[in-house]
């Protein structure tokens, strides 16, 4: 499956208690490619699809080098298997536009 990750930066899990990580690992455990985006590097156009500027990550094991990014690309959020959104506290407009185009 190709599962995205809507998140916060990826510089800013704290991997030894972040439950998106978790997620992340077992899905790549699962041998499923993961793909990460934030919420504001989602996008539509009228007419169009729902895009992301996606990045294609591989977790590297390292507690300090933790992932590596293997290509990034505009795509469309179609044709991912998964979305799930991990996007931490405040509700803000942000997330709320994140959760309509979703």
């Amino acid at each position: 499956m190709k599962i995205l990750f809507v998140a916060d930066p990826l510089d800013s899990f704290k991997i030894y208690k972040d439950t998106t990580f978790a997620m992340m690992r077992e899905a790549q455990a699962r041998h499923h490619s993961i793909s990460v985006c934030e919420p504001q590097q989602m996008s539509w156009v009228s007419g169009g699809r729902v895009q992301a500027d996606c990045r294609r990550i591989v977790l590297t094991g390292d507690p300090h080098v933790w992932y590596r990014v293997d290509d990034g690309s505009r795509l469309a959020l179609k044709d991912f298997d998964a979305i799930v959104m991990r996007k931490d506290p405040p509700f803000d407009s942000e997330f709320f536009y994140a959760t309509h185009l979703l």
